[in-house]
């Protein structure tokens, strides 16, 4: 049975996603101040090694856990909830069913409370 790291496309696939979901991201005027002193290229770097793991690829994120990554920011569950629409959104202009896509926002959604700081 293939992994949802093969059914969103593989490396390649989830480096599409996140251009994606950046464009998304930073178009979105209540989440672009968090990111207007943020390396972006760096930024879709860690995104991806992050989804990458998280979607059952190859370990390979080296970053921060969530709740030091997300300190201070005060995010709000109306923050987290955009997240999750744009992650929906660039899914579906990749081509993800909306089954794989539910998976995979169910993975994110597991955590909302350490991005939240809860």
């Amino acid at each position: 049975m293939s992994t949802l790291f093969d059914k969103l496309g593989g490396q390649q696939g989830i480096e599409q996603l996140v251009d994606e979901f950046y464009k998304r991201i930073m178009a979105d005027s209540t989440l672009s101040p968090y990111f207007a002193h943020t390396d972006m290229d760096r930024q879709r770097r860690q995104q991806t090694a992050f989804f990458v793991e998280i979607f059952d690829g190859p370990k390979q994120y080296k970053g921060r856990a969530m709740e030091t990554t997300h300190k201070g920011l005060n995010l709000t569950p109306q923050h987290f909830e955009a997240i999750a629409k744009h992650l929906r959104e660039a899914a579906a202009v990749r081509g993800v069913s909306p089954e794989d896509t539910n998976t995979a926002v169910a993975r994110v959604a597991t955590l909302k409370d350490a991005i939240l700081n809860k």
